[in-house]
């Protein structure tokens, strides 16, 4: 989509972080804007600060799990503005621990936010998509991490692993297939300063933390949160990287070229090519921070 101008963007995951600048950039490109997220207070943070910049945006309380929610969240976003463009199924969570370590609440959490949150936009916009009949985009924020390896985040790296062969598939039965009007992206992040370190404030209380509280655990919880903390590499970076990917009409949105994870990708492509064992992957510590 080359001109954004007038266009509607819905976007998950959008009180913070990465979904916060995706709105601030769709503001800045002319763009009308749904925010949705399950924190509330973040949100109403958002609509004054996307309001003062004359931004023609609403906001809906939205958690990502619930099919019927993502559903609601459709229904609204057409019947207030008559049309959506893109849709980018952003929300994010993460727990650290080794992966026998973490409860099935651990899990499931993880799972139905990360990879279920876009299952469920995808079923609840393309179809009307498709009804449309004009220009359209889906944009699912994957990670790095669903292209590369690492220990002590199993239900992430899997789901993003996920969202990334869904992403693929979904261009697959779109762009190339019976409906090239609507385009894909996956966007996949590196390490960005964010607040995803601390998923747990918005964890449901149906969803309690029950796995236990190991040296080891601690250990990768808290290397995580001061690790996204300290990263130079700001949520309106990626954004920018997004809307040009959107703008471009390119799949995969990626790691610049050379960076640490973009050689963490090709290695671990050449060792599936060459059938060699898993290596580990140690960012360099200049390049985050």
């Amino acid at each position: 989509m080359k001109e954004l101008t007038g266009k509607v963007a819905v976007i998950t995951g959008a009180a913070s972080g990465i979904g916060a600048a995706l709105c601030h950039a769709a503001a800045a490109r002319g763009m009308k804007i749904v925010a949705a997220d399950i924190e509330e207070a973040a949100l109403q943070v958002l609509a004054k600060e996307l309001g003062d910049r004359g931004a023609d945006a609403i906001t809906q309380q939205t958690d990502v799990r619930s099919a019927e929610q993502v559903e609601a969240l459709a229904k609204r976003s057409f019947s207030h503005f008559g049309v959506v463009h893109l849709l980018a199924n952003n929300a994010g969570v993460v727990v650290g621990g080794s992966s026998w370590e973490q409860s099935l609440d651990d899990y499931r959490w993880v799972v139905d936010v990360d990879f279920y949150g876009v299952v469920h936009g995808i079923r609840s916009f393309v179809p009307r998509f498709i009804e449309q009949g004009v220009e359209a985009h889906v944009l699912n924020t994957a990670s790095a991490a669903g292209l590369s390896m690492a220990p002590g985040l199993g239900p992430y790296y899997a789901c993003k692993a996920a969202v990334v062969s869904l992403s693929e598939t979904l261009y697959l039965e779109t762009k190339e297939g019976a409906h090239p009007n609507i385009g894909v992206s996956v966007l996949c992040p590196e390490i960005v300063r964010t607040k995803i370190g601390s998923s747990h404030r918005n964890r449901p209380s149906d969803s309690a933390k029950d796995g236990p509280q190991t040296e080891e655990r601690a250990l990768y919880e808290g290397g995580l949160v001061d690790f996204v903390g300290e990263s130079k590499i700001l949520p309106e970076h990626l954004a920018e990287r997004a809307f040009e990917g959107i703008e471009n009409d390119r799949f995969y949105i990626l790691p610049p070229g050379g960076s640490g994870f973009d050689k963490a990708i090709v290695g671990r492509r050449d060792a599936i090519r060459n059938r060699d064992n898993p290596t580990l992957f140690v960012p360099l510590d200049d390049e985050y921070s």
